[in-house]
């Protein structure tokens, strides 16, 4: 490639530059061309000032050090020579900032330039306060603006609104001085000075609540206006797609938005217009799209008529008709935010909504669905359900939580009956059991223990899920625990279907014997398995002996819950067998509300954390003597030394399936400390620590929803210092279900061999409503088992 020569014109530079063939070529041209640059700059030639600061912008645009031409934008700028000041304007947007010092020298230069007879020159003096000014330099030329607010000239009046409403976002105390001449901009005819006036003032308005006050006075001469864009006939100047000004209406709208919200008057002055927007727009193009979006949001939110609003939503569920998925997508975020308040409005739309569950974007899947879940109603639970059942069985794999939460939410509050209940949570185990809670084992069996006259059924349907498939963890589970506690009933063959089963003692031993031998049951199942087949041994008289064989075989297995459950069952068939039946009996109803169970209810009242600082867990642990803590594996012999009790799985399911030996001694499990870390939107983090080996501590974070509405995208981001491993277990969910329906948990595992002082830092971030929250939290302490 031949080298450039010094004077060679900006467009050979950019030839040059761009028929480069390596990037190291590419910089090699560029500084030998500074270098050229910096050369003319320290030898002052006028004649190439400004052609060499436009190639020196042109390098600063791919990315290079041009920091050097700083000090010839401040000269250029002070040009006599249009030519010149442009290219010197130019070079200050885009080489400084308010951070650099060579900023405040070109104050003097833009506050000439502002007189100047030229409404060009005067311009680009408006165009780079507006883009670069400081705070400083915004409150010595405040004066200039507002003067040139009151010109006659358009074309200066247009910009200058525009420089002020920089001012007023630098230096907000400067705004009172621009109020009365941005009032009287509304006056004009010309459609940028009035955009100008519009944005203006609707940055005054949202940031001085006595300004608001005045500018409702506007309100009239704003309404005039639009019913002039709206009623005006073809403009070439201004239409775009048939729609007359698209631009300023759109501000127009948000502007009255701001006046009218929790203002009656200035909301009954607007309504007419409003409806006249809405009923004569043409939605079949963007443009018009766009302004009608705009209507429905002021609609929604000023003191508008009922009838106004209802309007609204039928513009939303036209929306939803539209092929253009962004219109559609924006349109259920829109009814989303006010399905609570018009309810019945937004039901008329139901089918439509359904319809895009089926549509081939996640993000408009999303939308609909959790819209649709918001729909559910006693009125429409039945013919609702059946449409998020079929979405739930082709329904993408990220959305599947979210979904079975959503209908578990929705059948516990409006359930028409408990089979119907028990129906669908079946029905969803069987579709995604492996994407629900973990609270939902627990949850359906203090459901199914409530439905006495269900029991037959419920048994006999789970049986056949069962036999059918075994790879739904959660499936398996509440089936183990059905047959374990109503293998008696499902041994009767009585039922209410119209054709029963008819199932043998072995038929379901071989059931529960494909469980515990399966590689697909987590521990968790296998345990169900196991209490469940010892459970059988009340309930059926032939195949006690095979019961006691499966029982012994787990004895010594690897698995350590599994190991004590069979030890403690094979003490119960031989030393305690005489209390066998009373220990093995039907569990008694579960109160939803008893401690532990996972819709159980937490006190309130912390403080709002920024920054957390944990203190010690003040728990209230039992009071019981070592001999009442003792663990139940005393019932082998008469040990002096109290075993360790083990620690349970953490899910709440192992629990109800699991202690049936507390029956005998009393017991009440020691719980593990647990403070809350983090309470704000409804939102409230609970930290709990269990030690497990000398230098190993488990955490795990709850988190629960008190709010109306589910919190979505729920994350939680863990660091520790250098000297502690750390290992974080994938959350339950991230969703967390409205009104506390459900928790979601986040274990983490800390490995501290050097025995350091424990502290975390946390970062929280979820979706509420549409808008993304984040927080940071500082752990310097725990409680007691993550340092005794």
């Amino acid at each position: 490639m031949a080298d450039m020569s010094p004077s060679v014109r900006l467009q050979e530079m950019i030839r040059v530059i761009r028929s480069a063939r390596t990037q190291g070529e590419e910089r090699g041209v560029i500084q030998r061309e500074c270098a050229a640059i910096r050369a003319q700059f320290r030898q002052g030639d006028n004649g190439s000032r400004s052609h060499n600061l436009a190639k020196l912008l042109y390098v600063h645009m791919l990315g290079y050090p041009a920091h050097f031409g700083q000090m010839e934008c401040v000269r250029l700028i002070a040009s006599p020579r249009y030519n010149e000041k442009r290219i010197g304007y130019l070079g200050a947007m885009m080489l400084l900032d308010e951070k650099q010092d060579a900023s405040l020298l070109i104050t003097n230069s833009i506050k000439n330039d502002l007189s100047h007879s030229s409404q060009y020159v005067q311009s680009l003096a408006l165009c780079t306060l507006a883009c670069m000014g400081s705070a400083e330099m915004c409150r010595d030329l405040a004066p200039e603006i507002e003067r040139l607010l009151r010109a006659s000239n358009s074309y200066i009046k247009k910009k200058a609104a525009l420089c002020a409403v920089h001012i007023v976002r630098k230096v907000p105390e400067l705004g009172e001085l621009f109020t009365p001449s941005a009032r009287s901009l509304l006056s004009e005819k010309n459609h940028g000075v009035l955009h100008g006036a519009v944005v203006l003032i609707t940055e005054l308005c949202e940031r001085n609540p006595d300004t608001l006050d005045q500018c409702r006075k506007a309100v009239p001469e704003l309404v005039q206006i639009m019913k002039g864009l709206v009623m005006s006939g073809y403009s070439p100047e201004h239409n775009v797609a048939g729609i007359s000004d698209p631009f300023l209406q759109v501000r127009i709208l948000r502007l009255l938005r701001i006046l009218g919200r929790n203002n009656d008057t200035a909301s009954d002055a607007m309504n007419d217009l409003l409806a006249q927007v809405a009923t004569n727009t043409d939605s079949s193009k963007t443009a018009g799209s766009a302004v009608l979006y705009e209507t429905v949001l002021t609609i929604m939110d000023i003191k508008s008529e009922s009838g106004l609003r209802v309007l609204a939503v039928n513009i939303l569920g036209r929306f939803l008709l539209n092929n253009d998925r962004n219109i559609r997508y924006v349109s259920m975020t829109s009814l989303q935010k006010i399905v609570q308040t018009d309810h019945n409005a937004v039901q008329r739309h139901r089918g439509t909504i359904v319809d895009c569950l089926k549509d081939q974007d996640a993000s408009v899947q999303r939308r609909a669905l959790e819209l649709s879940l918001a729909l559910v109603s006693a009125v429409n639970i039945r013919s609702l359900m059946k449409e998020l059942l079929l979405f739930l069985s082709s329904c993408p794999l990220e959305l599947r939580a979210h979904t079975t939460s959503g209908i578990f939410i929705a059948a516990d509050r409006y359930a028409p009956s408990q089979r119907w209940h028990i129906d669908t949570i079946l029905h969803v185990l069987t579709t995604a059991g492996g994407d629900v809670r973990d609270e939902t084992v627990p949850n359906l069996i203090q459901l199914i223990t409530t439905a006495a006259e269900l029991h037959s059924y419920t048994v006999h349907k789970l049986y056949r899920a069962l036999v059918t498939d075994i790879s739904q963890q959660s499936l398996v589970q509440v089936a183990c625990w059905c047959i374990g506690e109503y293998g008696d009933l499902l041994l009767k063959g009585e039922c209410e279907e119209t054709e029963p089963v008819q199932v043998t003692e072995d038929d379901v031993l071989d059931a529960l014997e494909t469980v515990l031998q399966s590689h697909m049951s987590s521990p968790a199942t296998r345990a169900f398995a196991l209490t469940a087949t010892m459970k059988l041994s009340t309930r059926i008289t032939n195949n006690v002996d095979r019961i006691r064989s499966i029982v012994s075989i787990y004895g010594s297995c690897i698995d350590v819950e599994l190991q004590q459950r069979a030890v403690e069952y094979n003490a119960l068939f031989k030393k305690y067998d005489h209390m066998r039946a009373a220990v093995l009996e039907r569990m008694p109803v579960i109160d939803k509300n008893s401690p532990g169970h996972s819709n159980g209810d937490f006190t309130a009242g912390f403080k709002e954390p920024e920054l957390v600082k944990v203190k010690q867990a003040e728990t209230d642990r039992p009071q019981e003597t070592t001999d009442q803590a003792c663990d139940l594996l005393g019932l082998l012999g008469d040990s002096a030394q109290p075993l360790q009790p083990t620690t349970a799985p953490s899910s709440a399911s192992t629990n109800i399936g699991g202690d049936l030996l507390d029956l005998l001694g009393g017991l009440d499990p020691i719980p593990a400390p647990t403070v809350t870390v983090y309470e704000k939107n409804d939102l409230s983090l609970k930290l709990q620590t269990d030690k497990k080996t000398d230098t190993g501590v488990t955490v795990t974070f709850t988190a629960f929803n008190s709010s109306d509405t589910d919190i979505s995208s729920f994350t939680l981001q863990v660091a520790v210092p250098k000297s502690v491993q750390l290992q974080m277990k994938a959350p339950s969910g991230d969703v967390i279900p409205a009104q506390g329906a459900g928790p979601v948990t986040q274990t983490v595992f800390l490995s501290n061999p050097n025995k350091v002082n424990l502290k975390m830092r946390v970062r929280v971030q979820y979706s509420k409503q549409g808008s993304v929250c984040q927080d940071m939290l500082q752990i310097d302490s725990f409680p007691a088992p993550a340092w005794q």
